[in-house]
């Protein structure tokens, strides 16, 4: 029997300002084979929509899909997004939707997928229900979509008016998905504890409290479920990591708002994009990520916690197969200059890296990205980066 949830909102009034949260989804169902059995749910919204998914994805999920298509009396129009959710892509996917008089926009595929249907359906102030086939990212839930260049770099992020009206997760197609994509997704979603505790575990908010305490609970579920749900995919601790990655993190960052959501991690993820492009995804630069973030808390603080919170991760990592360095992200012929470049997006004045208690050089953070899987304090490797010469590798 699938499972449903009700749509929650949240509008917490504070003494000095209103702050609306976006926390949940309208509707939520979930379950093994759910898919055959939705139709009516999204026919609540409209008959004519719009599959907005890359040309793989609807060839995988198809199956499952026709299964809607039978059970109701559509106008379906199909739609391929491209290699990102750019801005080409969504002026293109607005002009077929309005010539299809499209009424609903659904969502098909990963991250990028769900984040282009997302925002195509937020620009024309349409529903849109989003079906992920993987559980690498939250973007099935979340009321943000993130923009890229059509070569992978990321460019800005959009607030939406709400999150999606219908969420399907429906397990059997998340399983046909690539088991990396599974090991991203914890990497992304383990990101919360890190980044939210840093940047809110401080807050009296009573909201934002039990966001960053739900941060905890989530990394504790990846901790220990994990390696096994990764041995046996379909199995209960499977489906406990699939809920957490897709749907507790969505959780998290609807209750801690912006406050809770991003850090150092995901801000060395947006620097990356600009020298790797398409070499890896989301959250296997976000895990790397955290690993940088500990280090700089253990160099710049001497903080012994980040540093036996590194040991850890890197034990961890290595059990799942998340990268630990720059070399497992493909990048162990970076030069200096795409280092430094990758360093500079990531310092940006806007950048969420600003979270962080403390400030960060440049040296400092290119020393943290070159000394991920360092075994002690390695505070040398801040003048061996610095003295570099800019056509020079810089390897680990």
């Amino acid at each position: 029997m699938p499972n449903q949830f009700s749509p929650k909102t949240v509008s917490t009034e504070t003494s000095s300002s209103l702050l609306t949260l976006t926390v949940a989804p309208g509707k939520i169902i979930r379950g093994a084979g759910v898919l055959q059995s939705v139709s009516a749910e999204i026919s609540r919204l409209g008959s004519r929509p719009l599959i907005i998914a890359g040309n793989s994805t609807l060839a995988i999920a198809q199956k499952s899909l026709q299964a809607i298509f039978a059970e109701s009396n559509w106008h379906t129009a199909h739609a391929n997004y491209g290699a990102d959710c750019c801005e080409a892509s969504l002026e293109a996917l607005r002009n077929t939707a309005q010539e299809h008089q499209a009424d609903v926009i659904i969502g098909v595929g990963g991250g990028k997928a769900l984040d282009t249907a997302k925002l195509v359906a937020h620009q024309l102030q349409l529903p849109v229900v989003t079906i992920p086939t993987s559980a690498a990212t939250c973007a099935a839930w979340t009321a943000l979509s993130n923009v890229y260049s059509p070569s992978g770099a990321f460019l800005y992020d959009v607030a939406l008016s709400h999150c999606p009206d219908l969420l399907i997760l429906d397990y059997d197609l998340i399983q046909t998905a690539p088991q990396h994509t599974l090991v991203a997704g914890i990497g992304d979603a383990i990101a919360k504890w890190y980044e939210a505790s840093v940047s809110s575990g401080n807050s009296q908010q009573t909201l934002i409290i039990s966001a960053v305490q739900q941060a905890r609970v989530l990394r504790d579920i990846l901790l220990q479920k994990s390696t096994t749900a990764l041995k046996e995919p379909g199995s209960a601790d499977w489906r406990e990591v699939v809920d957490a990655t897709v749907l507790l993190a969505g959780v998290i960052g609807g209750l801690g708002g912006a406050q809770c959501r991003t850090v150092a991690a995901h801000a060395v993820h947006n620097g990356l994009t600009h020298i790797s492009g398409h070499s890896s995804i989301h959250g296997e630069k976000v895990a790397y990520g955290i690993l940088v973030q500990l280090r700089l808390e253990e160099m710049l603080q001497s903080n012994q916690l980040a540093a036996s919170a590194r040991q850890q991760l890197l034990k961890f990592y290595a059990e799942i197969g998340l990268p630990r360095n720059l070399d497992d992200l493909g990048l162990g012929n970076i030069t200096l200059g795409e280092l430094q470049t990758s360093a500079e997006i990531a310092l940006d004045p806007k950048s969420d890296i600003h979270r962080l208690p403390f400030k960060v050089a440049m040296e400092q953070l290119m020393a943290a990205m070159v000394s991920t899987t360092a075994p002690t304090d390695s505070r040398d490797v801040i003048n061996r980066v610095s003295t570099r010469g800019m056509s020079e590798e810089v390897l680990e």
